[in-house]
């Protein structure tokens, strides 16, 4: 008998994956489209840091890895989370996992028993309420939508917190919105935290260094946190290092222990040569990261101004990570009169700009906002610009 385990038969599949998936077989067939539905900076890895991978080959950093990561590398996180932003880690609280992705999981089934509760705000990274259901949690939604910078409040936060609450998943800045909690913002929820003493935050800050209003700031900074949060972060964003799977936590030393026992009963340590480059990447030369930064915010200004131009959508303007997260829910109901199919929620949308402006893009449904769908702009202006106008151009059609 062909039977899945129940704990798998509880997923669902990566709607981005799905949709990159269906671009790549257009692709393959010839056809001209554009992919912006995946989260993934489009430059290369600058060259320091892929010449230290090549020299750890040479090296022979060619056997098992300590799980936790190398001491060298644990200690340059430390220094970066000192030097960067104010917070005092030793070596021994920090894992370094296979991609900050790992990172979140590991968080998630070493603090989450069954039953119990996580809070994740909407629109929320597809992955969270999945990891969440394979620990056997329950994901508690909270939505925050448009009008609120898709941003949790205080007050949301407080309402949703139980008895069976665990952890908040908080993600800033946002995958799929770009939204940026502010300083004061962060600490208004830090305070409704501290009032619950089981309730920890796994701060997911991977898009930390795309930001464009300012200094990052983590909620671990307030006094009480630093040891009731988990931060997760990794060099894949930052640094054009998405194949190279490296992330972390920085936590409680207890914490991580417990991270630790987990990764080394199912993948053990990450990749010792990802794991040199990493270590350039956080103590060489860092004026790649504001580079690409700098040309995201270009790009940033771009797409919203050419998306704010197409009838029908409602923009904000992103703080931070490389996506854009329109409202469209005024084509619901519509069709294009040539093609017939009526445009039922966000999914629908997205798979008919894929199809009629052979531009891929993600439904609102997956990130849990049917409202909306997202574009990343993790690629060139050119195509940026060509996108918009197809898609302006297809939308254009629906009546």
């Amino acid at each position: 008998m062909n039977k899945l385990s129940e704990r798998l038969n509880r997923l669902a599949p990566s709607a981005t994956l799905v949709m990159s998936q269906k671009s790549a077989e257009m692709k393959a067939q010839g056809i001209d489209v554009i992919n912006l539905s995946v989260g993934e900076p489009d430059f290369n890895t600058p060259d320091h840091i892929k010449a230290a991978a090549h020299l750890a080959i040479d090296e022979n950093y060619s056997r098992y890895s300590p799980v936790p990561g190398y001491a060298d590398l644990r200690k340059a996180v430390a220094d970066k989370l000192k030097n960067e932003n104010g917070l005092d880690y030793t070596p021994a609280e920090i894992l370094v996992s296979n991609g900050a992705k790992q990172s979140v999981c590991n968080s998630i089934m070493a603090l989450v028993d069954d039953g119990e509760e996580v809070i994740i705000p909407a629109p929320y990274w597809v992955s969270y309420p999945q990891m969440v259901k394979l620990a056997g949690g329950v994901p508690v939604i909270v939505n925050a939508g448009f009008q609120q910078e898709f941003k949790i409040t205080p007050e949301q936060l407080e309402k949703a917190i139980t008895p069976r609450t665990r952890m908040l998943i908080l993600c800033s800045p946002s995958n799929p919105t770009g939204s940026v909690y502010s300083k004061d913002e962060l600490r208004a929820l830090a305070d409704v935290i501290l009032r619950h003493e089981d309730v920890f935050v796994v701060a997911d800050e991977i898009y930390e260094h795309i930001n464009y209003v300012g200094r990052h700031e983590s909620i671990a900074q307030f006094p009480g946190m630093k040891e009731r949060t988990v931060i997760v972060n990794g060099v894949s964003k930052a640094y054009a290092m998405t194949g190279w799977r490296i992330g972390y936590i920085a936590a409680p030393e207890w914490i991580v222990k417990g991270c630790n026992k987990l990764q080394g009963q199912y993948t053990s340590g990450p990749c010792s040569l990802s794991q040199r480059a990493a270590l350039a990447a956080y103590t060489l030369d860092q004026q790649c990261v504001e580079e690409m930064r700098q040309a995201f915010e270009r790009r940033r200004n771009l797409i919203v101004s050419l998306a704010k131009d197409i009838p029908g959508l409602e923009v904000n303007v992103p703080q931070g990570a490389f996506y854009l997260f329109p409202k469209c829910s005024s084509f619901y109901g519509k069709r294009n009169p040539a093609v017939g199919t009526i445009i039922g929620n966000s999914t629908d949308l997205a798979l008919y700009l894929l199809s009629e402006a052979h531009v891929a893009t993600v439904g609102g449904d997956a990130f849990g906002d049917p409202e909306c769908f997202r574009m990343s702009y993790a690629t060139s202006d050119e195509n940026i610009v060509e996108a918009m106008h197809r898609m302006k151009e297809a939308l254009g059609r629906l009546k």
